[in-house]
């Protein structure tokens, strides 16, 4: 197999090295979820994979096109409802780890996926907070995922808390389940986490062909390096065909699936379009 990959791979597979076997994990839509079934047919085949909407113990069999898309599981242990999700589980402490998307994050993890400028009169409405600020306080940890969103000094909006001014502040506040918190952020670039005492952001591990100025560039404070910095490890062939017939349209991207497809003319009857979705996953990513 060819091992060149796309970052929408990286980022994956990254993700999915981070679940621990036996953990319960939430998930929504998205990325998270080719990274939790990778990670269950790997190396984690005793995860609980949980909705926000209630399905619990699930087995996708397809993406997921919505976090209550029973139709895309094999079949589940059991349901609840989204409220319980919340206080029977969240609340109580029986989420081990969640992954939330960030539209800008500052040095100690506190992320605004709310809106872009000021509340009132904003640029851009982002898609939080839903579920995000209720798992982030009270899953034991939490990996954010920076893919198109910014690393700034002072968030537009609070959206879900981090270690709030570092240190012990968030232990401190009362607030949160004790211990909580980000452990590890994922760009585009980089793989960062979070200092043990002072729970400043640093830089564990740059992507392949990636510089240290590289990542400098996009982060206004002085990042702190770990002495320890180590390239992050490439994808092996084993985790990109896993990735790929899973979710063969996520690996090259959206945009350059409707590149493809519109350079091809894609009808636009649903027929017709899933046998050529079906010819496009043969095609780019069939087991030779």
């Amino acid at each position: 197999m060819n091992n060149r990959y796309s970052m929408n791979e990286l980022i994956n597979i990254i993700i999915a090295r981070e679940i621990r076997d036996y953990e319960n994990v939430v998930i929504g839509a998205g990325i998270p979820v080719t990274a939790c079934v990778l990670a269950k047919g790997m190396h984690a085949k005793h995860a609980t994979l949980m909705t926000e909407s209630g399905l619990i113990g699930f087995d996708p069999l397809v993406p997921l096109i919505g976090i209550a898309d029973v139709g895309a599981s094999r079949g589940f242990s059991y349901s609840t409802d989204l409220f319980s999700m919340f206080t029977t589980h969240a609340y109580r402490g029986f989420v081990d780890v969640c992954f939330l998307g960030v539209g800008q994050v500052d040095k100690f993890g506190n992320i605004n996926s709310t809106v872009i400028g000021d509340y009132d009169n904003f640029k851009r409405r982002l898609p939080g907070s839903g579920g995000a600020a209720d798992f982030f306080s009270y899953a034991k940890r939490t990996v954010l995922t920076l893919n198109r969103g910014q690393f700034v000094e002072k968030l537009d909006y609070l959206t879900s808390p981090g270690y709030l001014s570092g240190g012990d502040s968030r232990d401190k506040s009362g607030r949160f389940l004790k211990g909580s918190g980000p452990s590890t952020l994922i760009s585009r670039k980089g793989i960062f986490k979070f200092d043990p005492v002072s729970k400043e952001m640093f830089l564990a591990y740059n992507h392949p062909g990636i510089t240290v100025e590289e990542i400098r560039k996009d982060i206004p404070w002085d990042l702190k390096i770990s002495p320890d910095l180590e390239e992050t490890k490439p994808p092996s062939a084993e985790e990109l065909e896993f990735t790929r017939r899973f979710n063969p349209i996520q690996s090259i991207g959206q945009r350059a699936a409707r590149r493809f497809i519109n350079r091809k003319r894609y009808p636009k009857f649903p027929e017709k379009g899933a046998a050529f979705l079906n010819g496009l996953r043969s095609k780019f990513f069939s087991k030779k």
